[in-house]
């Protein structure tokens, strides 16, 4: 008997098509309708929805209704209306969604991504995306969002080639640690993730690309020039990018700006015990590559005044480390 009635009381799941039309008939009822109701019933169909695609953890999830509900929603233009309104959406509402998100963009039909080609027909959505980490309450969703699309070699490179990619280093700057964070994760993954595009990228737009980033490198925040210092070391060693670091630290305006930042941590009177560790471990290397900086005259003095004292600085460290 009670079998029976467990049976019958787990509500019958719609079908790919009808739960598509719901999500889509609420979406848009957001647009002419106000108050909870509405928003209620985006969120009661977006949490049907990650059921579907992710299982309730008594019944998994129907891979051949999983990619159907991704043709559907692609072919009703719900995709769209998923980033338009996620704004609009609770934070449980918008924790769903991104779920979804990440699910519905790795379902393949004949060998191809069919929401990742949704996209880049529709790449407006990425700029969107971007421009939502202005948005605190939806910026960390969108966030998680960009990254699953950045996983994918064509709407990287979009990001990376549209005037909406400046905005990161606007973003790494923000007041709100988590946001700021969050951005950095995101802005690393576009010059990261893809090798070929990023040196291709970074090739075509060399002189655009380091005059923002030397804006981060000198940075009046501290954590933002660390993190910049060491990122920059990631991505320019990278064997695709080689071209693009020899020509990068041969350029004497750059060159001044790392040792003024080997500055600040050699000559710093109360440095950190790993910073110590750090510069003495690699003393070798750091005195060969000051002893084999191009000498300069005039303009470039207080280049050689700063090499000196952070010469000094190591050698002192050294010693007294003995």
């Amino acid at each position: 008997m009670s079998f029976f009635f467990r049976a019958a009381s787990r509500p019958a799941r719609p079908s790919p098509q009808e739960l598509v039309r719901s999500i889509k008939e609420s979406l848009l009822a957001l647009d002419t309708r106000t108050g909870a109701k509405a928003l209620e019933d985006v969120e009661k169909n977006v949490s049907t929805l990650r059921q579907t695609l992710s299982g309730d953890g008594e019944v998994e999830p129907n891979q051949e209704q999983v990619l159907q509900i991704a043709l559907e929603i692609c072919k009703e233009d719900v995709l769209s209306l998923f980033v338009q309104n996620m704004p609009s959406l609770g934070w449980e509402g918008r924790k769903d969604l991104s779920h979804c998100w990440s699910i519905l963009l790795r379902q393949k039909v004949d060998e191809a991504y069919c929401c990742v080609q949704y996209i880049e027909n529709h790449v407006d959505l990425l700029d969107f995306l971007v421009v939502c980490y202005k948005n605190l309450e939806v910026a960390l969703n969108c966030g998680n969002m960009l990254r699953e699309c950045i996983k994918y070699p064509k709407l990287a490179k979009y990001i990376l080639e549209s005037s909406s990619f400046e905005l990161f280093f606007q973003y790494v700057e923000l007041s709100n640690f988590d946001i700021a964070s969050d951005a950095l994760n995101t802005f690393k993954d576009l010059l990261t993730k893809h090798e070929a595009a990023v040196s291709e990228f970074l090739c075509s737009h060399y002189e655009q690309f380091f005059e923002l980033y030397t804006r981060l490198l000198t940075s009046t925040n501290y954590v933002t020039r660390r993190q910049s210092v060491k990122f920059l070391s990631e991505f320019l060693l990278e064997a695709p990018n080689a071209q693009i670091m020899k020509r990068y630290i041969v350029e004497v305006s750059y060159l001044n700006i790392m040792i003024g930042l080997l500055k600040v941590f050699v000559a710093n009177p109360n440095k950190p015990r790993d910073i110590i560790q750090v510069l003495v471990d690699n003393h070798r290397e750091l005195l060969k590559l000051l002893d084999n900086l191009p000498t300069s005259k005039g303009e470039d003095e207080q280049l050689e005044e700063e090499r000196d004292l952070i010469v000094k600085e190591i050698e002192k460290l050294v010693h007294s480390s003995v």
